[in-house]
């Protein structure tokens, strides 16, 4: 009886209560306290918990490193509609494109496809009683939220994704940091 009462309060993307008095920081895409963080190095991360707590804004170490979620309907990215990439905000490995995110309506950001078959790592997760899928970012191994079968065409598939995990870069800006990185290698 307290599981199934515990389990309707629950949405399918959970909340969890100790991120209620964490603020948001700010996501930009140059990290300079952050030396792990690249759009373009595919090289796996690997530090320990420790070591990304005093690199990571708290409520991004929240989230990444102790699974934990942001409320629902509080990320900029969740009616966010501007064209680009969006990116791991801890090691920033491609994750989406702008053209896979979705309305869903569950106050969390969604995309219905990622970048690639390897910006995403697939783990089971039984946690408050039900069966889910849970995923993270395929360099660093930080907790991005839940996959799901209710997403639309072509997949089917519905990524729910904490925002504060999420970092972006306009299609432009993208665009021209490769440019200048590649203008930088002939030099």
């Amino acid at each position: 009886m307290i599981l199934i009462l515990v389990a309707s309060t629950l949405q399918q993307c959970s909340y969890s209560q100790n991120q209620s008095k964490l603020k948001q920081s700010k996501m930009d895409s140059i990290k300079k306290d952050n030396p792990m963080y690249s759009n373009t190095d595919t090289s796996k991360v690997t530090l320990s918990n420790d070591e990304w707590q005093k690199i990571l804004p708290r409520d991004v170490y929240n989230v990444a490193r102790q699974k934990g979620t942001e409320r629902p309907y509080t990320s900029k990215f969740e009616s966010f509609s501007e064209v680009g990439t969006y990116y791991c905000a801890v090691c920033g490995n491609p994750l989406f494109r702008s053209d896979t995110k979705f309305e869903s309506g569950c106050g969390w950001p969604s995309f219905y496809e990622p970048i690639s078959k390897t910006s995403i790592i697939y783990l089971p997760d039984e946690t408050y009683g039900m069966s889910r899928t849970e995923v993270e970012c395929g360099r660093c191994k930080s907790h991005l939220g839940h996959v799901f079968n209710d997403g639309p065409p072509p997949t089917g598939l519905r990524y729910c994704i904490n925002g504060v995990v999420l970092d972006f870069a306009k299609a432009k800006d993208a665009e021209n940091a490769y440019k200048s990185k590649q203008e930088k290698s002939k030099e």
